[in-house]
């Protein structure tokens, strides 16, 4: 896992909601972008503020804790 205050030009990444933000306010999400080599999380209240990248294997870590809760 690697904390980055930008990962290049966030323009260039396609952003979409994460299906595991739940919440009761549709602003208050996750967004992820997929590269081949990482995936980068952001708040999509704060878009142009920092991300978190994460190689894919952590990802799908985070995400079975997620889930599994």
């Amino acid at each position: 896992m690697i904390r980055k205050t930008s990962a290049g030009d966030a323009s260039e990444l396609e952003w979409f909601k994460s299906s595991y933000s739940d919440s009761s306010n549709i602003n208050d999400c996750v967004e992820v972008a997929v590269t081949q080599g990482a995936v980068y999380v952001r708040d999509s209240k704060n878009t142009v503020g920092p991300q978190l990248a994460l190689t894919p294997t952590a990802w799908a870590g985070l995400v079975s804790l997620i889930a599994h809760g």
